[in-house]
C-alpha cells in the first residue's frame, strides 16, 4: 500500500514538472533519501539511474535554480530521422514530384501522408506517420488545393473597356435611365437532390442526430430529376431590385430577350416612365454574347416593342467574374437555398422570391413555362436590316440598338 502511495506522488510531480525539473526533484529525493537513495528513488519513480545522476550532477553544479535557460543540454534528445537516414529527403522528394513555381520556397504536394510512407518504407526506410508530416514541414512543404487563378491571356483593351462601361453608367445615372446587368445562372436538377450548404437544424427527442435532418437522394443522376431550372436574371444597379425568369427549356437568346421583355413588362415601365434609354451590361459569350446573331435581332424586336434605344456594354474575354450581377444577385442566391433541395418550379421561385440583404436587395422571380427552338439561324440580309449603331472604340462590345424606321 506504501509502494502506491509512493508512485502516485511520483506521478503526479512528473505530471507538473517539465523534463529538467523532474530530473532534478527526483535527484534531490535520491539525495535525501541517502545511502541507496538512487535504487529507491529509480524503483519508487519509474526513473533511470543515469537521468537521477544527471540531475545531482546538475545540482552539485549550482544548476538546480537557474530560471529559464534550455531544458536539455544543446543537442540532446532524439536525433531527428533526416539526420540519422542521410537517404530519406532524397527518397522522399523522388516520391512526392513536387509541384510549385520553382522561384519560391514553399513547394507542395497532393499524396497523402500514408502513401508516402508507404513508399519510403518499400524503399527500406524506417519511419513513421509524424516524422514523414514533420520532415515535410521542416523542408517547406505543405498541403494545397488546386487554385482557380489563370484567366487566360488579358486582352489589351481590357482596362478601357471597363473605363468605357464605368463612363456609360455615369451618363445613363444622371439621366435617370435603367442600368441593367444581366446573365443567366448556372442551371439546376429539378428534384431531391443534395443542395450544397448547411443549415441549423433542431436536434431530436434525447439530443438524438439525424431525426431532423432532411434526406435526399444518394445519386443525383439526371434521368432522375424531375426537370431543369435555368434562371436568368437581370439586375437593376441603381434601385438594387432582381428579376429572374426561370425557365425549363433551354438557355437560348430568344430566352435571354424575353427575360427582359419580362422585366420591363413587370418592372421597368412603371419605374421608368421617362426613360430614354437602356444600358445593360453582359458577358462576352454565352445566349447574350457579343457574337450571338439571334440575341441581336431578338433584342431589336423587343426594341421595336417599347420604342426606346438599348445600349449593350459586353465585358472583355476572360472577365465574366466582374460582372455585377454575379456578386448582387446571384451569390445571394445560392445562399439563401443552400442545404435546401430544390424538388420543384414552385420551391425554386419561392427561394428567390424570399432572398433578400440589408442592403436593400428584392427579387421578384417568374417561371417560363415556353418552349425555346435551338439552332435557329440568322442570314446576313436580316444582319444588315437591324437599326445598330456601333461605338468607336471596340464596336463589337458597344453598341447601340434603336427602333426601326416603320416603313
Amino acid at each position: 500500500m506504501e509502494d502506491t502511495k509512493i508512485k502516485q506522488h511520483y506521478d503526479m510531480m512528473y505530471r507538473i514538472l517539465n523534463e529538467k525539473q523532474w530530473r532534478q526533484y527526483v535527484a534531490l529525493e535520491a539525495l535525501r533519501s541517502g545511502f541507496g537513495g538512487i535504487s529507491k528513488v529509480s524503483k519508487g519513480a519509474g526513473v533511470s539511474r543515469t537521468t537521477i545522476r544527471a540531475g545531482i550532477k546538475e545540482i552539485e553544479s549550482d544548476n538546480l535554480y537557474q530560471i529559464g535557460g534550455r531544458v536539455r543540454k544543446r543537442g540532446g534528445g532524439r536525433k531527428k530521422i533526416a539526420e540519422t537516414d542521410k537517404t530519406l529527403v532524397f527518397d522522399l522528394e523522388q516520391t512526392i514530384f513536387p509541384k510549385g513555381d520553382p522561384m519560391t520556397y514553399l513547394l507542395y504536394t497532393n499524396k497523402s501522408v500514408a502513401n508516402i510512407k508507404k513508399a519510403l518504407l518499400n524503399n527500406g526506410h524506417k519511419i513513421a506517420d509524424t516524422a514523414v508530416r514533420n520532415t515535410l514541414l521542416s523542408l517547406n512543404y505543405s498541403l494545397k488545393p488546386n487554385k482557380k487563378n489563370i484567366e487566360g491571356e488579358s486582352h489589351p483593351d481590357r482596362d478601357q473597356q471597363f473605363h468605357h462601361i464605368n463612363k456609360q453608367c455615369r451618363i445613363f445615372e444622371q439621366k435617370n435611365n435603367p442600368i441593367l446587368s444581366i446573365d443567366c445562372k448556372k442551371k439546376e436538377q429539378i428534384g431531391n437532390f443534395k443542395n450544397n450548404g448547411k443549415e441549423w437544424i433542431k436536434r431530436g427527442p434525447k439530443g438524438k442526430e439525424g431525426e431532423n435532418e432532411l434526406q435526399v437522394n444518394t445519386y443525383d443522376f439526371r434521368s432522375l430529376a424531375d426537370g431543369l431550372a435555368i434562371p436568368y436574371g437581370i439586375y437593376d444597379r441603381l434601385k438594387k431590385q432582381g428579376f429572374v425568369n426561370v425557365g425549363i427549356d433551354h438557355d437560348t437568346a430568344a430566352f435571354a430577350v424575353e427575360s427582359l421583355r419580362r422585366w420591363w413588362q413587370e418592372y421597368g415601365q412603371s419605374h421608368y416612365r421617362e426613360a430614354t434609354g437602356i444600358l445593360i451590361t453582359a458577358d462576352g459569350g454565352g445566349s447574350n454574347g457579343v457574337r450571338n446573331r439571334l440575341f441581336k435581332s431578338q433584342l431589336q424586336r423587343f426594341v421595336n416593342e417599347i420604342r426606346i434605344p438599348i445600349t449593350l456594354c459586353h465585358y472583355p474575354p476572360a472577365t465574366s467574374k466582374w460582372n455585377v450581377i454575379e456578386h448582387q444577385l446571384f451569390s445571394f442566391i445560392s445562399i439563401n437555398w443552400r442545404a435546401k433541395p430544390l424538388t420543384s418550379l414552385s420551391v425554386i421561385l419561392e427561394l428567390i422570391s424570399h432572398t433578400t440583404t440589408k442592403s436593400g436587395l428584392t427579387i421578384k422571380a417568374m417561371a417560363d413555362t415556353n418552349s425555346y427552338q435551338t439552332g435557329i439561324k440568322v442570314t446576313d440580309k436580316e444582319m444588315q436590316a437591324l437599326n445598330i449603331k456601333r461605338d468607336d472604340f471596340h464596336g463589337e462590345w458597344n453598341y447601340t440598338i434603336s427602333p426601326q424606321v416603320a416603313t
